[in-house]
């Protein structure tokens, strides 16, 4: 469930990031940043920033457990129903009820059937919405967070880089143009503050 969530977030957000290009006077640099310039063309490494960004990591716990509370209940009302049917079943072939009492009890197992197929459909639309509600919050903190770091840095553009064995788009770059240490930095702190703000 983690990678299909992270996978599905690293999607959005890459599309959102797409449109980051901000080229504003720059600022004096300070060390432990990046050493590109203003100017420069940089990329960060999404995976990263997804995995080690805080903000991202509690909005995917908090998930996680209403995903799972969603699902054991699904799961029970399942099992119920399917504990209801064999029941039903059994007593059929026993021969321990007339067809008149067989017909109405599979009457009744059916609108159940039915019932729950539409609360399982119901979650399910529940679950989507809450993972896109995730996503755009991730993705909107992540961009609104690069547009103002831009902004200071001056970057003719910012890329994203994705993925392990064959990054996409950037496969290869020199190594001080990654400025992924400094935006978690920064995102991350930025994400400290605004609990603390909101805890005041």
């Amino acid at each position: 469930m983690k990678k299909i969530i992270a996978g599905v977030i690293a999607t959005v957000i890459l599309t959102a990031l797409t449109s980051c290009n901000n080229n504003s006077a720059p600022a004096a640099k300070t060390e432990g940043e990046a050493t590109a310039v203003a100017g420069s063309i940089v990329y960060f490494d999404l995976d990263r920033v997804l995995n080690e960004y805080d903000m991202a990591n509690d909005l995917r716990s908090v998930a996680e457990t209403k995903f799972n509370s969603i699902n054991q209940e699904v799961t029970r009302r399942g099992n119920k129903l399917e504990k209801d049917s064999k029941a039903f079943q059994d007593k059929v072939n026993k021969g321990l009820m007339t067809q008149s009492v067989a017909e109405i009890q599979y009457r009744k197992l059916q609108e159940q059937q039915n019932s729950f197929n539409q609360y399982a459909a119901q979650k399910q639309q529940e679950i989507a919405e809450e993972q896109q509600v995730m996503m755009n919050q991730i993705a909107d903190a992540i961009k609104t967070f690069i547009d103002e770091y831009n902004a200071e840095k001056g970057y003719a553009m910012i890329l994203t880089t994705q993925g392990d064995i064959l990054p996409a788009p950037v496969v290869t770059a020199d190594p001080s143009l990654d400025i992924t240490d400094d935006l978690l930095e920064g995102l991350n702190a930025a994400y400290v503050k605004s609990k603390s703000e909101k805890k005041d």
